[in-house]
């Protein structure tokens, strides 16, 4: 690694100053992606600004309808934790699929979707449920907060604090995921929620996407039938060694019957 300043704020107020001071600065959430790429010398910030230091970051509350989850939550709580688990199992099976053991003690909700992996899963459950991202500075819808690959709609010395998730009627997750890194190839988050159905999609494109077509085809009918028949243009879908653009079109398909299947 390269030399870097450390730092550990007890508030968000106080991370956000370093941030503001420094352009080369960079959050330390669970670490899972930005130390690897540090050891890698693909990345050398500056100044490593820690967030576990903010107890206000952590934790999960019930609040008027919705789950809210703070932004240094590791996946494993989510996973784990029985009000989730009654009212969002969808979420919590999602969580519970995360990369393995240790990945899910370290890593966080926040950091993950402020990075926006295309393969990552949390990205569907936030569109899957039609979730609201909170930062320091505002309230920003899931349907705009993610913008392309690795791109969101955070601005600089933006932080997320928490995310709400709308309690739905019922929902559920489907992954196929890479068996080495358990990353999803294709992951389809499908819900019911007072708004409508939602069907998002991950891993198959540069970043998590809804399906309005299957969206449809469910309010109609909540059944996997109800979408076998529907055909997902391959253009601008990811392609590499894993999976090719066709079949990762074929399996968005595929994984969202299993996911109405699964939600019941």
């Amino acid at each position: 690694m390269y030399q870097f300043d450390y730092h550990r704020p007890s508030s968000l107020d106080e991370a956000a100053q370093i941030l503001a001071q420094d352009d080369e600065a960079s959050l330390l959430a669970g670490g899972q992606t930005l130390l690897p790429t540090m050891k890698q010398r693909l990345a050398a910030p500056s100044q490593l600004v820690d967030l576990s230091g903010i107890a206000d970051l952590k934790g999960i509350r019930e609040e008027g309808g919705q789950i809210v989850v703070g932004a240094m939550t590791p996946h494993d709580m989510v996973a784990n934790d029985k009000t989730v688990q009654a009212k969002i199992p969808g979420l919590a099976n999602l969580a519970g699929a995360i990369g393995d053991p240790q990945v899910r003690n370290r890593g966080t909700i926040g950091g993950s979707l402020a990075n926006n992996d295309p393969a990552s899963d949390y990205p569907g459950a936030v569109l899957g449920l039609g979730a609201t991202v909170r930062t320091n500075k505002r309230e920003i819808p899931g349907d705009d907060f993610f913008q392309g690959l690795f791109e969101t709609a955070l601005e600089e010395g933006e932080l997320i604090k928490e995310v709400a998730f709308p309690v739905p009627q019922k929902s559920a997750y489907a992954k196929f995921h890479n068996p080495a890194s358990r990353y999803a190839i294709v992951g389809a988050f499908v819900a019911q929620t007072d708004g409508g159905v939602r069907v998002a999609i991950t891993g198959a494109g540069p970043c998590a996407f809804r399906m309005p077509e299957m969206e449809q085809a469910l309010s109609a009918n909540w059944s996997p039938d109800a979408i076998k028949d529907i055909k997902v243009s391959a253009d601008e879908l990811n392609s590499d060694l894993h999976a090719s653009a066709d079949y990762r079109a074929h399996l968005v398909t595929v994984m969202a019957k299993r996911a109405v299947q699964a939600a019941g």
